[in-house]
C-alpha cells in the first residue's frame, strides 16, 4: 500500500488470537496464553500440528520463512461479558473495578455457580443450545457473593480449556500466560492460578495482540533478528501461585462441572 504517496511495506499479518500469542512469546511447544475480554480465548503452542480428540481447534500459531508452527485453540464465548451483565443487566455493580474488592470481601462465591451460557457454551462443550443458571443459592447469598460467581465462571471455564489441551498433548502447562482487560484485577489473577493450579503470569504490556503484530511487522523488516531475541522483550508484571489446597480445589471444580451438566441441552428436562 502507499501512504501520502510512499510505499509501505506490509511484513506481518496476523489474527487477533496469533498475534496475541507472538506478544506473549509463546514460542515453544507447550506455552500457552489465555487472553480475556468480553470472551476468552486459549491458545497452546503445540510446534507440529495436533488433532484434538477433546472438542479443541487445531489452529496455525505463525508462519515465518516458509515454516509453520501449529497450535491448540479454545474459545469461551462469556468472560467479560459476564461481569457486563451483571453490571448493565442486574444493575449489580455500577462499574467492572468494583468486582475485585466484593470478591476480596466474601472470599469465594460460597458454593454459588454462575454458567454464563447466555449464548450457549463455546469450547469444550460446543452446545449452542446451553442457557445460563444461577445455582447454590441461600438465604446468605447476596450481590458479593453472585459477583464472585460471576468471576470464578471465568476460572471454571479456562480450566476446563486447559484440562482439554493436557488430554490432547499428554502434558499438563505449569504456567499459563494471560492478556486483555480482566487481568487488571488481582484477585482473578490469583484465582485463576488457584482454580488451575498452575502459575499465572502477567505481563507488563496486557495489549499483547497489538504487541504481538508490532513484532511480527518488526521481524518482517529486520527490526528483531529472530523469536529468540523477541522473547527477551517479555517482561512480567506479577506472577500468581496456586495457594489453595488440592482437595478444596477440586471440589470446587466439581461442583462447576456438576452446574454445567445441568444447563447442558441433553440434560435439560
Amino acid at each position: 500500500p502507499r501512504v501520502l504517496g510512499a510505499a509501505v511495506p506490509v511484513t506481518g499479518i496476523a489474527g487477533d488470537q496469533q498475534a496475541a500469542l507472538v506478544g506473549q512469546a509463546c514460542f515453544q511447544p507447550g506455552m500457552v496464553k489465555s487472553t480475556y475480554g468480553t470472551g476468552c480465548f486459549m491458545v497452546m503452542n503445540t510446534g507440529a500440528a495436533v488433532h484434538s480428540d477433546n472438542r479443541l481447534l487445531t489452529t496455525v500459531a505463525y508462519r515465518l520463512n516458509g515454516e509453520t508452527t501449529y497450535a491448540l485453540e479454545g474459545s469461551i464465548f462469556v468472560a467479560g461479558a459476564a461481569i457486563q451483565w451483571l453490571r448493565d443487566g442486574l444493575n449489580l455493580i455500577t462499574h467492572a473495578s468494583e468486582t475485585e474488592a466484593l470478591a476480596r470481601r466474601v472470599g469465594s462465591a460460597g458454593g454459588v455457580y454462575l454458567v454464563p451460557a447466555f449464548t450457549g457454551l463455546g469450547a469444550p462443550w460446543w452446545d449452542p443450545h446451553a442457557r445460563g443458571a444461577l445455582l447454590g443459592l441461600t438465604r446468605d447469598t447476596g450481590i458479593a457473593e453472585v459477583v464472585t460467581a460471576g468471576l470464578e465462571a471465568v476460572c471454571y471455564q479456562s480450566r476446563d480449556l486447559l484440562e482439554a489441551m493436557a488430554a490432547d498433548c499428554a502434558q499438563r502447562p505449569t504456567t499459563l500466560r494471560v492478556d486483555g482487560g480482566m487481568v487488571v484485577n488481582n484477585w482473578l489473577g490469583q484465582t485463576l492460578a488457584d482454580v488451575l493450579g498452575v502459575r499465572v503470569d502477567r505481563p507488563r504490556v496486557t495489549e499483547t495482540t497489538a504487541l504481538g503484530a508490532a513484532y511480527l511487522a518488526g521481524l518482517g523488516c529486520g527490526l528483531f533478528r529472530d523469536l529468540d531475541e523477541i522473547a527477551e522483550h517479555w517482561q512480567p508484571d506479577r506472577a500468581f501461585e496456586p495457594a489453595l489446597e488440592e482437595g478444596e480445589r477440586e471440589r470446587r471444580y466439581r461442583g462447576w462441572r456438576e452446574a454445567v451438566q445441568r444447563v447442558c441441552s441433553d440434560n435439560r428436562q
